[in-house]
């Protein structure tokens, strides 16, 4: 009888095994068309099987591409290129100052960076992706022949530029996309849309079809004292909050707010769980969460208070802030003094972060850093 029942379970083991191999390799044979037209290359993550997903804010659309790098990563492979915003120029023929870098994201698999370039400015602006492998091997990744599929959003908002309150020209379209992360089958997205309250996340199945209008979220900024619904988060993190997954959400100047993944549905509104505030006058940059002696926590890039270590001890006990902060409340953090400047950073693997950071003349360097 033994013997029976475990033969049993070894089929439907395996049965269930060769369903979740098939439903993998759907993913990467949905992607049917070649050669993305891409007008901007903006936030970037990766979901499985090495597909890079990429936000074209221009297009007010997503891509995924068929990145076909799916080598393991060898033992003890290292990424460093100094100056690297000078090598990628000079590799595009033109100059540093012509260049910008807007993202970088790791394949989990290969542990090659991928990052998403702008290659001049104003109109005559196009967008470059470019591969980093072992060692400081860099090149320009040709896109005529790469398999895709597109997601446009139904609801950002146009391309025009609007003046601030202070007179400042904006072009809300380049916010419709602002980061993205992958889970259980979906691309979850941050940014903009036209509607009245205009802060959005999106939760959109993939493979690609139609693509619904996203959830608006509303949160209350400690540091201005009031309920917010127009500020784009900037960027994300997934992580489990007491079991259930969540965002972890930064805006500028600087709120920590957490929303349920679950709560994410097409045309509803949703308020957000300030959980923290990390001190006005500042802009986050690129936030990732690492596990270290057995205790979880958030590292966080800024532009004006460097690279933040968050604990989130507690995290499912934190008392939402609902009223105002002169400046910081909530979740305590560390500054990692020995990593300055700082402007983009994705997890290499459990010990190390690879990051993009200014020494300070102008010269980017692409390093990997032990997690503090």
């Amino acid at each position: 009888m033994y013997s029976v029942v475990r033969s049993a379970g070894v089929g439907l083991l395996t049965l269930a095994l060769c369903n979740i191999s098939v439903q993998a390799a759907s993913l990467a044979a949905s992607l049917k068309d070649k050669g993305p037209q891409l007008k901007s290359a903006g936030p970037l993550t990766f979901g499985p099987e090495g597909i890079l997903f990429v936000g074209d804010t221009a297009d007010a659309a997503i891509y995924a591409l068929a990145t076909d790098d799916q080598t393991p990563a060898p033992a003890n492979a290292t990424l460093k290129v100094e100056r690297i915003n000078e090598k990628i120029a000079a590799a595009l023929g033109t100059t540093p100052q012509q260049i910008m870098i807007n993202d970088l994201a790791v394949n989990p698999i290969s542990h090659k960076a991928y990052l998403a370039v702008t290659r001049g400015q104003g109109p005559d602006a196009k967008p470059v992706l470019v591969r980093v492998g072992s060692g400081d091997k860099l090149d320009i990744w040709p896109l005529e022949n790469v398999r895709f599929s597109r997601a446009a959003l139904p609801d950002a908002p146009a391309a025009t530029a609007a003046p601030t309150a202070g007179g400042r020209q904006q072009n809300p379209r380049k916010d419709s996309i602002t980061d993205l992360a992958y889970v259980d089958d979906r691309l979850l997205v941050a940014g903009l849309s036209n509607e009245e309250f205009s802060s959005s996340l999106r939760s959109i199945p993939f493979p690609f079809q139609t693509v619904s209008k996203g959830t608006s979220a509303e949160i209350y900024h400690g540091a201005h004292g009031r309920f917010e619904t127009r500020s784009p988060i900037r960027t994300f993190v997934p992580f489990d909050i007491a079991g259930d997954k969540h965002l972890l959400a930064a805006y500028t100047c600087t709120p920590l707010v957490s929303f349920p993944i679950s709560a994410l549905k097409p045309g509803t509104h949703l308020k957000g769980n300030t959980i923290a505030e990390l001190g006005n006058r500042n802009q986050p940059l690129d936030m990732i969460t690492y596990r270290k002696d057995g205790k979880d926590f958030i590292l966080l890039a800024n532009n004006s208070r460097g690279v933040m270590k968050i604990t989130t001890e507690n995290i499912d006990k934190s008392d939402p802030i609902v009223t105002p902060v002169p400046d910081k409340k909530g979740l305590t953090y560390d500054t990692i003094a020995e990593w300055k400047g700082v402007e983009q950073l994705d997890q290499l693997d459990k010990d190390h972060a690879l990051v993009i950071r200014s020494k300070g003349n102008g010269a980017l360097d692409l390093e990997a850093l032990v997690l503090p």
